[in-house]
């Protein structure tokens, strides 16, 4: 939920810009994640106060808040400490915590719930994520923040954040270096903004288009064969209608995007376009070595596009003309 002064101040490659991710899953699937399930209704969300929270004495060992040049980095140590900081802050208010490298998670569902989402959808990620594409942990500590409902996600991003969510499902915020997440509305978004922080540090260069392209790609997402695969979803229908009507950018356009355009203009058509450019990628068993290249020679092909050609073919009008009709052949739901 960053106004849209500071979004255009946001570090390169991670905006807070979520949107929804709508498959609610099973253990170990992250896009259908449904802790609720899994384990026994908790009563501690009916506990958890956000009024209270709110005006919880600072614990003496809680670090402030950090920029990009003190950042504190994800050791155990400094994991261990951020843990027993908000803990110490927050515990006494309902909220659990725990560490689940490379992040700090707080949750208000108790602390199996918080347990079970930390196994089954955030190192479920980081594990596949890490080694597919990030050679780099997140510079910062980020806390993931994961709210069982509409009413104290919202209440707690004011309480704790002094922010107003814009989405109804979760956004990170750079400033903060926190995802804080309604957590009811499947683990698919918090799979997505995962991937921002990582991109952040692997890949600072990275254009808006692949940031959110890959991180829309695995909204919807299973495991195949040990790798996180993504999956159609949601956007489809809506990038299959613009393709119809002829109104879909070219690849060298949406490259080209710089973060403002991306973000402001179009914005459903860009990250839809983006996701299923991934997700043809990885059905062709491209995408991991595309990302790797791209990374590498980002200093004399800051949008990707000649990379691009290196796998798809010189000819980007041909392959566009492709790549349509393949994407009208997919089916979602």
């Amino acid at each position: 939920m960053l106004r849209r002064a500071f979004v255009l101040m946001a570090l390169a490659g991670c905006l807070p810009r979520s949107n929804r991710g709508e498959g609610d899953a099973a253990p170990r699937d992250p896009s259908k994640d449904d802790a609720a399930k899994a384990t026994p209704a908790p009563s501690e969300p009916a506990r958890a106060d956000p009024t209270a929270v709110a005006q919880a004495p600072k614990a003496q060992a809680l670090p402030a808040r950090q920029t990009y040049d003190t950042a504190i980095p994800p050791t155990p140590d400094n994991l261990a400490a951020r843990a027993a900081a908000l803990t110490e802050r927050y515990g006494p208010h309902g909220l659990s915590v725990m560490v689940e490298p490379p992040f700090v998670l707080v949750g208000n569902e108790g602390a199996e719930a918080l347990r079970h989402r930390a196994e089954s959808t955030v190192r479920w990620a980081v594990r596949r994520l890490s080694q597919d594409y990030f050679d780099a942990l997140p510079r910062d500590i980020v806390e993931v923040w994961l709210l069982g409902d509409d009413a104290s996600y919202r209440a707690h991003a004011r309480a704790v954040f002094g922010e107003e969510p814009d989405t109804p499902y979760g956004y990170f915020t750079p400033k903060h270096q926190a995802l804080i997440m309604n957590i009811s509305t499947g683990g698919g978004t918090l799979v997505h903004e995962l991937v921002h922080p990582f991109i952040d540090s692997d890949f600072p260069e990275c254009p808006a288009w692949l940031n959110e392209g890959l991180a829309s790609l695995y909204e919807q997402c299973s495991d195949h064969e040990g790798r996180i695969w993504g999956l159609t979803n949601w956007r489809l229908h809506g990038l299959q209608q613009t393709i119809e009507a002829g109104r879909l950018p070219s690849f060298g356009s949406l490259l080209s995007t710089t973060r403002d355009q991306f973000y402001g203009e179009d914005q459903g058509s860009n990250y839809a376009q983006a996701r299923y450019l991934c997700l043809y990628l990885q059905e062709a068993g491209q995408l991991r070595d595309f990302y790797r290249s791209f990374r590498h020679d980002v200093g004399h092909d800051p949008t990707g596009l000649a990379t691009l050609r290196g796998y798809v073919g010189q000819d980007m009008t041909a392959f566009q003309r492709h790549w349509e009709q393949w994407v009208l052949t997919l089916r979602y739901g």
